[in-house]
């Protein structure tokens, strides 16, 4: 899909080409329509629809499992026959639909949009991000700074959404944050749309083989084939996020293909390629817990903002902003601190950060689980906590995220660079999987006490949050709510901790099997 032209032949704008200012403006408003309705989702159940925090999380973490699965079928349709152009405009077009439905109150809609999106967002979502490196030649050296402007352009979004869709959800209804969220998407497909018409992109992003895509069976090229099946598999996808118990059957699927075809892959490559490989699966495998505990973002820490936090200046739904917001004012000081430590030949190699990343996403969620030590007489903790842990938990994700993508790229045999980002980012379906569990164990259970009250997780919570669970159950009910949050966060803190600390004690031997990457 490489379609080599001169740079004269691409319109620049500011030292970029030009097409890249069209992706960060569609992607923005595509990550908004996306971190909007993600606010909204969990308090729209438990308030609106009623659903208890066990279906409600149940709902959520299968919806947003599934949305980092598609992406890896998206992908591999956008290579071979729709190309990178046809498969954002699909994408788009389901994702639209699915927001505007959200806004009708029957039940087959409001699954078969979580349905819609999930499949619109395999096809947007990897299409998008690769079309910005086809903007760039071959070792083109402002790449890094192009994909850096791109990721801005993600979390404005993401920063912007949860703010403006909450405040139309309260203020004239939940259906109008559905509908801003939808207005978002439609906006980003008018952008990319436009920069179409204006040409910006040069050859970019066509179809890669016109006569594969023109190839017909049962009457129909394979174009249109790829989108009737699309607009068939939202049954399918709504189905598995309506009955979210058989979705760890699709977890037993994925795991075995990755399982084969890894260790087919091996097979095939060099000694010093399966040694890479094999690190790049345990990044991939750390990132899976990372994703894990920090998703607790989107589900169990915004009921636990909106119990059991005096919020000043935002509702729950809002609190999702504000990881995003860090990102966008450390980000780029991050991109110069290892630009300057790589001068100074003191940047810690990635399997360190990746330790360091781990290490800051513990403390964050102890620092969550420290607010049971200030609370008022209804349970209710300072804010500064949640600002202050969402503060240690973007530190940690700009030591771990940005770093994994780079390195995937760099460990990949050459000949499977596209499957291996795909198994990074089935990190994300995993770890959306697990933090869906996580969630329902701070559910309030009829004993007022959890997994992590007893044993040495008991004592972990007594140490760091003062609370037990016989001094939760003689107090209130949003008491014992409290310390049903507080008692998983702290116990998950220490365990990420404890996670990091080994990663950052074994990265000599990583290191090592990296063969000179850093």
């Amino acid at each position: 899909m490489s379609n080599v032209i001169s740079e004269a032949e691409q319109p620049q704008l500011f030292g970029h080409p030009k097409g890249l200012l069209y992706l960060f403006f569609a992607e923005m408003w595509e990550r908004f329509s996306f971190y909007g309705m993600r606010a909204l989702l969990v308090l729209y159940m438990t308030k609106h629809l009623l659903y208890d925090d066990d279906m409600a999380f149940g709902v959520y973490a299968a919806y947003m499992s599934l949305v980092y699965v598609t992406p890896m079928i998206g992908g591999i349709l956008a290579d071979k026959i729709l190309g990178y152009r046809k498969a954002i405009i699909l994408g788009g077009i389901l994702m639209v639909f699915g927001h505007f439905f959200l806004s009708i109150e029957m039940p087959v809609f409001f699954y078969g949009s979580l349905g819609l999106i999930i499949v619109g967002n395999g096809f947007f979502k990897p299409n998008i991000s690769s079309f910005v490196g086809e903007l760039y030649a071959q070792g083109d050296a402002r790449r890094d700074s192009g994909f850096t402007i791109f990721y801005l352009g993600i979390n404005l979004g993401a920063a912007i959404a949860p703010l403006l869709c909450a405040w139309f959800a309260i203020t004239y209804g939940w259906h109008y944050g559905f509908v801003l969220a939808g207005i978002g998407m439609v906006t980003g497909l008018l952008v990319f749309r436009s920069g179409l018409k204006n040409n910006v992109f040069g050859n970019k992003g066509h179809v890669p083989n016109q006569e594969i895509y023109d190839r017909k069976s049962f009457g129909l090229n394979r174009g249109k084939l790829i989108v009737l099946a699309a607009i068939s598999s939202v049954a399918i996808f709504a189905t598995l996020v309506r009955f979210n118990e058989f979705e760890g059957y699709l977890v037993w699927i994925v795991s075995a293909f990755l399982v084969f075809y890894i260790g087919y892959i091996i097979t095939t490559v060099s000694s010093k390629e399966k040694k890479r490989l094999l690190v790049a699966v345990y990044f991939t495998v750390l990132y899976t817990l990372f994703a894990a505990i920090f998703e607790q973002a989107g589900s169990s820490l915004t009921l636990f903002a909106d119990r059991n936090v005096n919020l000043i200046g935002m509702d729950a739904a809002g609190t999702n902003s504000i990881n995003a917001g860090f990102i966008i004012l450390f980000a780029i000081p991050f991109s110069m601190l290892w630009t300057f430590l790589s001068r100074r030949k003191v940047n810690p190699n990635s399997a360190v950060k990746f330790g360091l990343g781990l290490l800051f996403l513990g403390l964050g969620f102890i620092v969550f689980a420290l607010s049971a030590h200030s609370v008022d007489d209804f349970a209710k903790t300072s804010m500064s906590y949640l600002v202050i842990g969402y503060l240690v938990l973007t530190i940690g994700e700009l030591f771990l995220s940005p770093i994994g993508l780079s390195k995937m790229t760099e460990l990949s045999p050459i000949k499977y660079v596209a499957f291996i980002m795909g198994v990074w980012f089935s990190a994300n379906f995993y770890g959306h999987f697990f933090a869906g569990k996580i969630a329902k164990l701070t559910t309030v259970s009829d004993s007022g006490s959890n997994v992590f009250s007893e044993g040495i997780f008991g004592t972990i919570t007594e140490y760091i949050t003062g609370l037990t669970p016989q001094i939760a159950s003689v107090q209130s009910d949003a008491f014992q709510q409290l310390f049903s949050y507080v008692s998983v966060y702290a116990s998950f803190g220490v365990i990420s901790m404890i996670v990091g600390i080994f990663a950052i004690l074994i990265s000599p031997i990583i290191k090592k099997m990296m063969g000179g990457i850093h």
